[in-house]
């Protein structure tokens, strides 16, 4: 399984950015698929997860309420819409495909992409 993930960039403050991971090889469909990120100094946390089927996603409490993760399976992508950004928000973000549910742990995960760079300005 190979993961893509591209969208990051720079935004100001209260902006919003759409990132996209594309997967090729094995059955995106059957698969739960996250998102993390990773700041500076900091461990990778989590923040955003989707069920095989796309009707089940959990978030992290700092994220409810601005991001949406969602996915399209004829597609092999899984997406997480940012909106509301605040400089915080700045880390490279990674997809990965998860096992399990609930997915909010990075033991759960087999398979990364590279990441992409969020930086969000004040």
């Amino acid at each position: 399984v190979q993961l893509q993930a591209s969208g990051g960039g720079l935004v100001q403050a209260g902006g919003s950015l759409r990132l996209s991971c594309t997967a090729s090889g094995g059955t995106f469909s059957s698969y739960n698929m996250g998102w993390f990120r990773q700041a500076p100094g900091k461990e990778r946390e989590f923040v955003a997860a989707i069920r095989w089927s796309g009707g089940t996603r959990d978030y992290a409490d700092s994220v409810k309420g601005r991001f949406t993760v969602s996915r399209d399976n004829a597609k092999n992508t899984v997406y997480l819409q940012m909106n509301s950004l605040k400089p915080e928000d700045t880390a490279v973000y990674y997809c990965g495909k998860g096992r399990g549910w609930p997915a909010g742990r990075i033991i759960q995960y087999d398979y990364w992409g590279q990441g992409t760079q969020v930086t969000v300005s004040s």
